[in-house]
């Protein structure tokens, strides 16, 4: 008797065991199928998007200083930016040093509308420096189609 009692207890146990196999073969044959079945474009273009974010860093100098005046409540300030761009990949070095005159001339609308409250706070000139950095984007977007710089950065300010 005690044989036939172990019989379906043991034949339970070799369900369950086939039903845990055959569960980890689907799960398995999924993620293959998720994972290694994908067409090699979506790779190739995650490999760009890759090595487009791995581009070396440059700097393009904007040889002149900005030399500009600022309005304020009793009277008015005199100030002056030295100013660098940030950019990846040679590609974006060239476009920002030949279209120089467009970045220089967008500089300095942007700086004529600082006030002197504005400048002589940190924030303030934060705030300055990224309407800079957004509007250069906006005027390299519209001629090149790319916004070709990452960031102004201002490597000297001085207000009198």
């Amino acid at each position: 008797m005690a044989a036939d009692e172990n019989a379906p207890k043991s034949k339970k146990k070799l369900l369950i065991i086939v039903g845990a196999v055959v569960a980890l073969l689907l799960i398995a044959g999924g993620a293959f199928f998720f994972i290694g079945s994908g067409s090699p474009e979506p790779k190739q273009a995650q490999q760009a998007q890759r090595a487009a974010t791995i581009e070396p860093v440059s700097y393009v100098n904007i040889a002149q200083p900005f030399v500009f005046n600022v309005s304020g409540e009793n009277r008015g300030r005199m100030v002056q930016v030295k100013v660098q761009l940030m950019v990846r990949g040679s590609k974006n070095e060239n476009s920002a040093r030949f279209h120089s005159p467009l970045i220089e001339s967008t500089l300095l609308a942007t700086f004529a509308s600082a006030t002197v409250e504005q400048l002589r706070t940190t924030s303030g000139r934060t705030e300055l420096r990224d309407k800079a950095t957004e509007d250069i984007k906006a005027a390299m977007t519209q001629v090149v189609g790319e916004p070709v710089i990452e960031r102004v950065l201002f490597t000297d300010f001085v207000m009198q």
